[in-house]
């Protein structure tokens, strides 16, 4: 029996000196895993954040293939995300949003104001003694040659710089503005105030829209006059 015992020894050495090696492979792996694994869990994932926050963000109202512009939040009245140059993220230069919607709501109402006076004119109407003065373009020219329509033109360039004082928020006096072109100054209604708020918002996004149109269609009008041809019923051209 020793003597087989001796023999099987020396066929098949001891299993400890086989597993010793395994086992300590193995422990090292395991700590190598559990290493890696730790490295994992402080790593910093802002691949993954950055790609759930740009499949995460808001899309655009009217341009839905983009993301909505961080300050247009749809707060202000015709806001429909529509800034596809990134106009309304200009703050360094003394242009900000308040500023740029400023802007847009005053040339809205001058075009307003100019289509009326231009179709109005190309109907046939005029102020007394001014039955000879041309409608569209060619009337400033007709002012400019008779002492009278010089006397018209300073008259209108009165009128231009008291309503640009007038049309401004009064920072003299005790009161805020409640939106971006709100000149009432705390002095005029006409019955503004008895509207609740989604009415008022309405009411302000029809005047802008109605603004974005008059500025097309007066610079629409005023190149056709150019091109001397008519838009208008009954081929009306103005200035010829």
């Amino acid at each position: 029996l020793n003597n087989n015992a001796s023999s099987a020894s020396s066929v098949f050495p001891p299993v400890l000196s086989i597993t010793t090696p395994l086992n300590e492979t193995m422990m090292k792996v395991a700590a190598l895993a559990l290493l890696a694994g730790s490295a994992a869990a402080f790593a910093p994932a802002a691949p993954a954040s950055r790609t759930s926050v740009a499949l995460n963000a808001e899309k655009s109202a009217s341009l839905p293939f983009l993301n909505r512009p961080p300050l247009l939040d749809g707060s202000m009245a015709g806001d429909v995300g529509f800034d596809p140059l990134g106009l309304s993220n200009i703050d360094d230069v003394g242009i900000d949003l308040y500023w740029l919607r400023e802007a847009e709501i005053k040339h809205a109402r001058v075009a307003m104001l100019a289509v009326t006076g231009y179709l109005t004119t190309a109907a046939g109407v005029r102020f007394p003694g001014a039955e000879d003065i041309p409608d569209g373009l060619a009337s400033w020219q007709a002012l400019l040659d008779t002492k009278d329509g010089m006397n018209v033109l300073m008259q209108m360039t009165a009128f231009f710089v008291v309503a640009e004082i007038v049309n401004r928020d009064a920072d003299w006096l005790d009161n805020e503005a409640e939106f971006v072109g709100d000149f009432r100054n705390g002095k005029l209604d006409f019955g503004w105030d008895k509207f609740d708020d989604a009415t008022k918002l309405k009411k302000r996004a029809i005047e802008l829209n109605n603004g974005r149109a008059a500025q097309m269609g007066i610079l629409g009008l005023m190149v056709h006059e150019k091109l001397g041809v008519s838009i208008l019923p009954g081929n009306v051209l103005p200035g010829h």
